[in-house]
């Protein structure tokens, strides 16, 4: 007996199921979907990315929906228009054997009208972002006021990307005694909120442990100057010869940028942000998943979504804003019960933020040391020697054997090998026996290399905070923020210097723990605040200025160093693998070329699915004025 028979589904799931090809429910869908089949019952489930959870909703929402009746009956939420479509693509898959069944997917950048004019042609399930969903509400071309079921899924990314009020407007827009279904990666204090407020004595499924990250990823940290952030994601990748991978960075302009220094040193990469469009997007994402691209560079926000099997690493380039945000990343390998690795390359002065990882991931990280030049060239040359092993014999090269032979002739077997491998490898030992270790640069996990510089009351200390000019601060507003948020004088809060991810103040030495303790922390309109010691005071000898700028600052960004043009040279550098050698590496339509002028502005993060009614409306000081600070 297929285990899914002894789930409760019916026949036609069942048929579906086997057309599908699958033989074992995962956890999550062992556990959610008998509770969801017996029970009419709100339901929370906490399980990793990848873990199979929109089957684990998805059959018991089919079976229990009435087919002959055309109206909307059941609403899903989902984060992005990938994931939308990815959603929509499944229930259809689940529910070919379910006559009349109909489900429809709603999402910015697409017709609006053509989205509810198939919704009225009659669809009983409705798969939806929150921005275009709040939009079509609020035109009146949808009704969900009579629908039996709501599902969330990714709460935490929807919340995480800026969706909270579309959510709550969403759900008081629904009938309060349909069933509610939370999925989520993790249960973070505004998922909690939303479970509080519109959830009824809800059933909890929880896969592994609360929080926590897939057993099946092993955490990696490589510690590294700044300006080796790119070659240490050069050597990583020449001693994982075989590597499948999405690099994560934080903006667009940073994957870009990298992306580009990649093909141009012969890699098979790719950029994936939300400046490509629609069309560029799919014929990235259809090279990545034929495995044209090893190396698939990506923002968190267009990597939403991506369900693509065998992927063997995932490498946080830069580590993102949220650290709740890291598990996401991890969860894109590992999946189906197969192995993968999670890297993250870091600077000393981001070491802190591994442990902080650990707590949420219940998991440890090993510190690693970047492989040397001359670890590499092992590596390679070993997998040069098995890829000649294993390679298949084609023999329409027989007929060219004889002239072959006689090019060959009079050289051994040892002198054959030599010469044939040293085509390919020659490269790679001139290339490296040039190159320094980077292997210097160790993080040394210890309660001293944790601890800030030693602080005394009369000195000026100088801070970073991960807010400034896209969070809709200027130098004034935000100085009247710090001096609100810590009960500080107008004096206390000076050399303040504002860019556009982040920003920089100073306080004298007696306010450090209350800056540490009150902001590190506080919830900023659904942005969680960040702030560090810095590493000088400023610049110059003077107190304050009249206006309480600074007239240099660090140009340092939160989760990583902005020199990702840096590092690593480009002339003669090997490519990865031993592939055949793309002219100027994986660069077509798909992944264009960057334009004069582009790519100018920082992605800001967090950000919504492309399309304009799924953009966030941006924040004000009076409104950062009138939170106070809390735990979150």
């Amino acid at each position: 007996m297929n285990k899914f028979e002894q789930l409760g589904l019916n026949e036609s799931l069942l048929l579906a199921i086997k057309d599908l090809g699958f033989e074992n429910p995962s956890e999550v869908q062992e556990k959610a979907i008998p509770v969801l089949l017996e029970q009419n019952t709100d339901l929370v489930a906490l399980a990793q990315t990848g873990t199979g959870k929109t089957a684990a909703f998805g059959f018991p929402l089919i079976q229990k929906l009435d087919a002959e009746d055309r109206s909307t009956q059941a609403l899903i939420l989902s984060p992005t228009r990938e994931l939308c479509l990815q959603i929509t693509n499944e229930i259809k898959q689940y529910s070919k054997y379910v006559k009349g069944l109909h489900t429809v997917a709603v999402y910015g950048g697409a017709s609006i009208t053509e989205q509810a004019r198939e919704i009225k042609r009659g669809a009983q399930i409705i798969v939806a972002t929150p921005g275009r969903m709040q939009d079509m509400i609020n035109r009146g071309l949808v009704n969900i006021k009579n629908i039996n079921f709501c599902i969330l899924d990714e709460a935490d990314e929807m919340l995480n990307m800026g969706f909270y009020e579309d959510i709550v407007s969403i759900l008081s827009d629904t009938p309060e005694e349909k069933n509610t279904w939370l999925f989520s990666a993790t249960m973070p204090a505004e998922v909690a909120r939303i479970a509080k407020k519109f959830m009824h004595d809800p059933a909890e499924v929880t896969v592994g442990t609360k929080n926590s990250g897939s057993a099946t990823v092993s955490h990696e940290f490589y510690c590294v100057n700044a300006r080796d952030r790119y070659e240490a994601l050069k050597r990583l990748a020449d001693a994982n010869p075989d590597i499948f991978s999405v690099v994560f960075c934080r903006t667009k302009r940073d994957t870009q940028a990298v992306a580009e220094k990649l093909i141009e040193d012969g890699y098979s990469a790719a950029a994936l942000h939300g400046d490509l469009s629609q069309a560029q997007r799919d014929g990235v994402m259809k090279s990545f998943r034929g495995r044209q691209i090893q190396m698939l560079v990506a923002t968190d926000v267009a990597a939403r979504g991506i369900d693509v099997d065998n992927i063997t690493h995932v490498v946080n380039y830069q580590l993102p804003d949220e650290i709740e945000t890291y598990n996401h990343r991890s969860g894109r390998t590992g999946r189906a019960g197969k192995l993968g690795t999670s890297i993250v390359i870091i600077t000393k002065s981001e070491l802190r933020k591994i442990s902080a990882i650990e707590r949420i991931i219940k998991q440890k990280f090993e510190e690693k040391t970047i492989p040397s030049g001359i670890e590499i060239c092992e590596i390679q040359l070993l997998h040069l020697a098995n890829k000649i092993k294993d390679t298949e014999v084609d023999h329409e090269i027989d007929n060219y054997l004889p002239a072959i032979n006689e090019v060959l002739d009079g050289l051994s077997k040892e002198e054959l090998i030599k010469k044939m491998v040293s085509v390919e490898f020659n490269r790679f030992i001139t290339y490296y026996k040039k190159k320094r270790d980077l292997s210097g640069e160790k993080g040394e996990r210890s309660e001293r290399s944790s601890e800030p510089r030693e602080i005394r009351a009369g000195d000026p200390v100088r801070y970073f905070i991960n807010i400034g000019t896209r969070d809709d601060f200027d130098w004034m507003q935000l100085k009247d923020f710090l001096k609100e948020t810590l009960d500080l004088g107008r004096d206390d809060v000076f050399k303040v210097d504002v860019k556009e991810g982040f920003s920089f103040f100073n306080t004298d030495g007696e306010h450090t723990e209350k800056v540490m303790e009150v902001l590190n922390g506080f919830d900023l309109n659904g942005r969680r605040i960040n702030v560090e010691i810095s590493k000088n005071d400023g610049g110059g000898s003077g107190r304050r200025d009249h206006n309480g700028r600074s007239g240099g600052g660090e140009r340092r960004s939160f989760g990583g160093n902005r020199d990702s043009r840096g590092g690593g040279e480009r002339s003669g550098a090997p490519r990865g693998g031993f592939g055949p050698r793309k002219e100027g590496g994986f660069r077509s339509d798909s992944a264009p070329k960057r334009e004069p002028g582009s790519f100018q502005r920082e992605e800001r993060a967090p950000r919504r699915s492309e399309g304009s009614s799924d953009r966030p409306a941006g924040r004000s000081f009076e409104a950062a004025k009138s939170r106070r600070p809390r735990r979150s």
